[in-house]
């Protein structure tokens, strides 16, 4: 496999549309320098390039494997977790009191790309530890803390988040795993959970799980459920891994891709676990991971639609079918204007997908560090916005992306010894992590939307107004016209929004619930097309090259996606009532 990080977008992405400049000199980033974007990016992009891309192929045809001493990693990924463990990278967004380096998650997130890009199934088990870290952080006790997050900054320990149970899906009010108080003011938890995203490897010296389960006396449903610390290896005196912990991987899901990622069935037996935060607000705790986790699942979409592209565009200039006028013999692919076409709308939807999810970091960032109430409150409410589009629509992006990919190489493309098909397999997951897309449009109707009864809505509409009403300024005839897309994106977007906000003021809010896909596929449409038209106009200033690539592919987008956007009001306002009408019919339910 062959992925070089396209490190101009994605600093431009971060400087001139994200906004990351905003962030230097803030409460908790005083290490943030802006000149040290580009070498922290470089350097991320030689592992990633040389360390982590080599193995993606042969870690998808040889996984992890269960021995009788636990999950052994795919074949190399030992040595390279210990690359990117040596490197610091881990520690990216840690406070410095914990041994990390206070830097914006905007940028880990950037860096993060470059490793899912270049193997996603490896990138998924720092991931994992990110959450845990910021669920310690925000909930976990001083001893909790000193005990296990200077290893999980460092990487020396690797964390994971175990939610999901065989009877519960994603429902986590109906888990059923225990945890009985010990006299010693720890818990014995016992119980099984499934599709525990590396749960057991041997790459990392103790594991730390982060584990949902039910106190005895707890309330039923979600509203009795805690959060709790159980370690691989429970620790000595001197802070060191000591005898094993009761909690083991007893299989390994067979799954359709990221086959060097273990994904295990875990058993826990009378282990013992230390409770983060409060009984019986163990799901508020949760949240504060699998938020930061529903980011970096909508980052996966955009690193592997980016090495979807990256691929096919590779085979595009190699591969010789077909005439053209004036040329003799058969020509690369790339010459066919239904090819590039594709190559094109994959470029510019993974750019849009790109500045969502590096935009809705930045509020991330702002939100904890700006110095005064009303910025952080506004940046609050923007990554509240983003975070579930960013999820949604970036992974799926990812997944068309990557069909689109296995379409350009053409029967190919089918075969599995072929990058293309196992970027397609791999990505496929994504739009299920976290909750699935579904839930994600729920939440952005149901909480994000009404919430603030349409006020976050509201304001990111002014800002997409506003970037039409500057690319209108330039008086250049191709970014007029993609204003006018771009505003007329915008008014289907508020339509829909008030429509939204109508029905589920009602009694009846199945009818705006039938339609929040929709919604939300319209939302980052319009949200992904506003950046774009403000990367063309920043890029103005650019060189020449440059500033074409970012001219076409906003114009690209803008009579493609943009174009379509009134279009798509009708399918959210009507569409699900007319689903709800005719449900008894197709279905055979009242």
């Amino acid at each position: 496999m062959a992925y070089d990080a396209p490190l101009d977008e994605m600093a431009f992405t971060l400087e001139a549309v994200a906004g990351l400049k905003r962030l230097e000199g803030l409460a908790g980033l005083e290490s943030y320098d802006p000149d040290l974007v580009g070498p922290i990016l470089e350097e991320a992009a030689k592992l990633a390039r040389d360390v982590l891309a080599p193995l993606n192929q042969t870690g998808d045809s040889q996984g992890a494997t269960l021995t009788e001493d636990g999950v052994k990693a795919a074949p190399g990924f030992a040595e390279a977790y210990a690359a990117f463990r040596d490197g610091g990278w881990m520690g990216l967004t840690a406070p410095e009191e914990w041994g990390g380096q206070g830097l914006p998650k905007a940028l880990s997130l950037a860096v993060m790309e470059m490793f899912h890009g270049a193997n996603m199934a490896f990138g998924l088990c720092p991931l994992l530890s990110f959450g845990a870290i910021e669920a310690l952080l925000a909930h976990g006790t001083d001893e909790l803390k000193a005990a296990y997050l200077p290893n999980l900054v460092s990487g020396t320990w690797t964390g994971t988040m175990n939610l999901t149970e065989p009877q519960a899906g994603s429902d986590v009010g109906a888990l059923k795993t225990k945890a009985v108080p010990q006299e010693d003011g720890s818990y014995a938890i016992s119980g099984q959970k499934i599709y525990i995203t590396w749960g057991d490897h041997d790459v990392a010296e103790n594991i730390v799980h982060l584990v949902l389960a039910r106190l005895p006396d707890a309330p039923a449903g979600s509203r009795g459920v805690s959060l709790f610390l159980v370690p691989k290896f429970l620790l000595k005196d001197d802070g060191t891994p000591g005898t094993r912990n009761g909690v083991q991987c007893i299989g390994l899901e067979k799954k359709m891709g990221i086959h060097a990622s273990p994904t295990c069935v875990m058993e826990y037996e009378n282990a013992t676990g230390w409770l983060i935060g409060q009984e019986n607000k163990g799901l508020a705790c949760m949240f504060t991971m699998m938020n930061a986790a529903r980011l970096n699942v909508g980052l996966q979409g955009v690193a592997v639609g980016e090495a979807a592209y990256q691929t096919a565009f590779a085979y595009a200039q190699e591969r010789k079918q077909g005439m053209i006028k004036g040329v003799d013999g058969p020509v690369p692919i790339l010459h066919h204007a239904d090819v590039r076409r594709t190559l094109t709308t994959m470029r510019a939807r993974v750019a849009a997908a790109r500045a969502i999810c590096y935009a809705c970091a930045v509020a991330a960032d702002l939100a904890e560090s700006a110095p005064d109430a009303e910025t952080r409150q506004a940046a609050k409410l923007r990554e509240d916005l983003l975070t579930p589009i960013a999820k949604a629509w970036s992974s799926d992006m990812g997944v068309e992306v990557a069909s689109m990919g296995v379409q350009v190489h053409g029967g190919m493309g089918f075969m599995n010894e072929t990058l293309a098909a196992q970027l397609y397999r791999d990505a496929r997951i994504a739009p299920i992590y976290e909750g699935t897309n579904g839930i994600q449009a729920i939440d952005l109707v149901g909480r994000k939307l009404s919430g603030t009864n349409g006020e976050s809505m509201r304001v990111m509409l002014g800002e997409v107004e506003a970037s039409a009403a500057a690319a209108r300024a330039t008086n250049d005839p191709q970014l007029v016209q993609i204003a006018d897309r771009l505003k007329a994106g915008a008014d289907a977007l508020r339509t829909a929004s008030d429509w939204i906000l109508e029905q589920m003021k009602s009694r009846d809010q199945d009818k705006a619930l039938a339609g929040a896909t929709a919604y939300l596929e319209l939302a980052g449409d319009v949200i992904g097309g506003h950046f774009l038209t403000k990367a063309a106009v920043a890029a103005r200033s650019s060189d020449g090259a440059a500033r074409a690539r970012r001219l076409a592919l906003a114009g690209f987008f803008a009579e493609t996606a943009l174009a379509a956007a009134p279009g798509k009001v009708a399918s959210i306002t009507e569409g699900g009532s007319r689903f709800l009408e005719n449900s008894e019919a197709l279905f055979g339910i009242a």
